[in-house]
């Protein structure tokens, strides 16, 4: 996800500093390049070995440091950076950056840096609201910097108020937005996630395991990359991703009326959520006691076929993406979708693997369209959500030169 891109971390004297290890480590499993330059305050709160341990890299503190390759390093540092990111931030490197102050590594090498710059303040509440602070803030704002805001809670020196560190995820994907290509400004993306809900009574629901995470990977991931993203969610327990229209529903008629309403302009349509093929015939308006017998059985109905629906009233331009979670027969079954339902593309993974389906944070796919069928490793459901995303460009952009 972020190969071949290189962060510049900068640590500063707070007691949050230790939480930066977390950050470079996250970047790190993302294949970027990172170096850590820190204040000698930051030195007190966190040994330089833990970020090169991390990294692989010397992490930087004095300026006039002779053991370095023949170069001048925060030149060529500010130089290599694709974003450059200042966390924990404490007042008094806000207030050197805001008014020109350049005497160590860090401050001295952030003034070069002509790359994307992110502060994350971590001070004690009085301090952040301090006038002077706010006023640094400020001007750094105006000068294009760009700022995490700090999340509120109990402080480490007893306080309670904004202040602390952002949360860790938040500053990674901060990092990962800001380096993240803009390719798809001005596309409208319908992407569904996550299960549907038929109820039998007030009380029970026909069902099943799908938690969402990646039909909400793929909207994060489209939103970073510049989408018009609208995610229409069955119920599930994850926080929604920026940047993003959520629409909320419960059972599949709820999903059908969502994704056709939404689907009319949009340009990618991506049906990740699994939506319950059959439904109850009549619920009952009051809770079925077993006493009575009635759950000795359960007629279902067919729900309506939301892919179905889409590739018979597809647009002129528009790409249809589909999913296919089979336990046997893959690939066959998958190819007889994708032909049946009029589909541009079906991604194809078996539950029965091992690191994919349901509840994991890992997925194993084949992307398979009318041309091609591509199988790919074991990966994270953001970078799954990356290569979906690539593939949907490409058949895009396909579509556009054969109308052309």
């Amino acid at each position: 996800m972020l190969k071949g891109k290189t962060v510049v971390l900068g640590v500063t004297g707070s007691i949050a500093a230790y939480k930066m290890a977390d950050v470079a480590s996250m970047l790190v499993k993302q294949h970027a390049e990172v170096h850590v330059i820190m204040t000698a305050n930051a030195c007190n709160f966190i040994n330089p070995i833990t970020f090169e341990t991390l990294t692989s890299n010397k992490c930087l503190v004095d300026t006039f440091d002779r053991d370095f390759e023949f170069d001048v390093k925060h030149i060529s540092l500010a130089k290599k950076a694709d974003v450059f990111v200042v966390a924990p931030a404490s007042a008094n490197i806000i207030g050197k950056i805001a008014n020109g102050i350049a005497d160590d590594m860090l401050s001295t090498t952030i003034m070069a840096a002509e790359c994307t710059k992110l502060v994350a303040p971590a001070m004690n509440t009085r301090m952040y609201h301090n006038r002077i602070v706010q006023d640094n803030i400020a001007k750094l704002k105006d000068y294009g910097y760009e700022f995490i805001a700090p999340a509120s809670g109990h402080l480490a020196c007893g306080d309670n108020g904004d202040g602390k560190l952002a949360d860790v995820n938040v500053i990674f994907d901060s990092i990962v937005k800001s380096l993240a290509e803009k390719d798809l400004i001005g596309k409208k993306f319908v992407i569904t996630a996550g299960p549907t809900r038929e109820a039998i009574d007030p009380v029970r629901f026909i069902s099943n395991r799908s938690t969402g995470k990646m039909g909400y990977a793929l909207a994060k991931r489209a939103a970073l990359r510049g989408a018009d993203v609208v995610l229409i969610s069955g119920p599930v327990s994850i926080a929604p991703p920026d940047n993003v229209k959520v629409v909320n529903i419960e059972s599949a008629e709820d999903m059908f009326n969502a994704v056709v309403k939404e689907s009319e302009d949009a340009d990618v349509i991506i049906k990740s959520a699994a939506v319950a093929d059959y439904r109850p015939v009549t619920v009952s308006d009051e809770k079925i006691k077993k006493e009575n017998g009635g759950m000795n059985e359960i007629k279902l109905e067919r729900t309506k076929d939301i892919l179905a629906y889409l590739g018979e009233h597809k647009k002129d331009g528009q790409i249809l993406c589909g999913f296919s979670m089979e336990t046997q027969n893959l690939m066959e079954n998958s190819v007889k979708k994708l032909n049946k339902k009029n589909a541009d593309m079906i991604v194809a993974n078996s539950i029965k693997d091992a690191n994919a389906g349901f509840g994991v944070d890992t997925n194993i796919i084949t992307i398979i369209t009318k041309d091609d069928a591509v199988a790919y490793p074991v990966m994270t459901k953001d970078e799954v959500a990356d290569e979906i995303i690539n593939a949907v460009v490409k058949l895009k952009e396909k579509k556009n030169d054969t109308n052309a």
